[in-house]
């Protein structure tokens, strides 16, 4: 198994490349500095956020090319703060569910202001259209991935979903996790298969062996991967080319993606592998 980064988060394999390699080291070199003047992890995203706002504010003259690389700097900029959040809520131990909630929002808010901009500055009942079906696609694309994201980390510390997490009173909070968390009907056969296991944590790392390869195309669901998208196209001259990018090969990487989970569930939870006879075998390949 790949080495975590030093926070212990994140399984590095499944990690975007930018992120590995720019984002997440200076997000790090950060968390010192966010300490020393407390600065809270809310304020942290917070901040992302007015930088994602000036990101948008650049794309939307998407034709003049100066402007949008600033704006693509503004972007990952943005894309620093939404790993720096994380980290310094960690590192404080002020970990919370509002503090996820709002670093989601922040997510979402930035990539609406950067399409109603764009829709803004193209002004037809077209781009209005596609700015509207692309973000509603991203929305659901987004969360969904997040939840793969946080079930599959889960599952490789053999920690299996034994009971629905007790809703949030905050009910943009519980609406959030509602989507997210929607998959999670779909594998409580693998999340009863975890919790029976001899090995739990042997169990979650053969799980891992497999799940690695459909997390790995998700990765093209990232946020990192849009903003590079929208700069490009916004370059060519067709923000446009953007939408369709998000409505129709993202669309058909989130389905492919998550069937190709649950199938990975399914090899492990089929009756032929949840013989009793079975499991010990499955306790070996994950601690090979």
């Amino acid at each position: 198994m790949t080495t975590p980064p030093p926070d212990g988060s994140r399984d590095r394999r499944i990690e975007d490349p930018s992120n590995r390699l720019l984002i997440h080291p200076l997000a790090q070199t950060l968390v010192p500095w966010a300490i020393r003047w407390r600065i809270p992890a809310n304020a942290v995203s917070l901040g992302g956020l007015a930088l994602g706002i000036g990101a948008a504010a650049c794309f939307a003259h998407w034709t003049q090319a100066g402007l949008v690389v600033l704006g693509f700097a503004l972007a990952l900029g943005w894309l620093v703060a939404d790993g720096l959040d994380g980290k310094v809520a960690r590192a404080t131990g002020t970990a919370s569910a509002l503090g996820r909630f709002l670093d989601g929002v922040c997510d979402h808010l930035i990539f609406i202001l950067i399409y109603v901009a764009i829709a803004c500055t193209i002004g037809t009942t077209q781009g209005w259209t596609l700015a509207v079906i692309a973000g509603a696609a991203h929305a659901v694309q987004a969360s969904l991935y997040e939840g793969e994201r946080y079930r599959f980390h889960r599952r490789l510390r053999g920690q299996a979903l034994v009971a629905s997490p007790v809703p949030s009173p905050n009910p943009l909070v519980r609406g959030y996790d509602a989507l997210a968390g929607s998959i999670d009907r779909l594998g409580r056969p693998f999340e009863a298969a975890l919790a029976a296991a001899r090995d739990p944590a042997g169990f979650g790392t053969a799980y891992g062996l497999l799940a690695v390869a459909p997390m790995r195309l998700m990765i093209l669901l990232s946020a990192n991967t849009r903003v590079l998208a929208i700069a490009l196209a916004c370059l060519l001259g067709s923000p446009a080319l953007f939408w369709w990018f998000e409505i129709v090969p993202l669309t058909a990487v989130a389905i492919g993606g998550m069937v190709w989970h649950r199938r990975v569930e399914q090899h492990f939870t089929s009756r032929s592998r949840l013989q009793v006879s079975d499991r010990p075998s499955l306790d070996r390949i994950g601690t090979a």
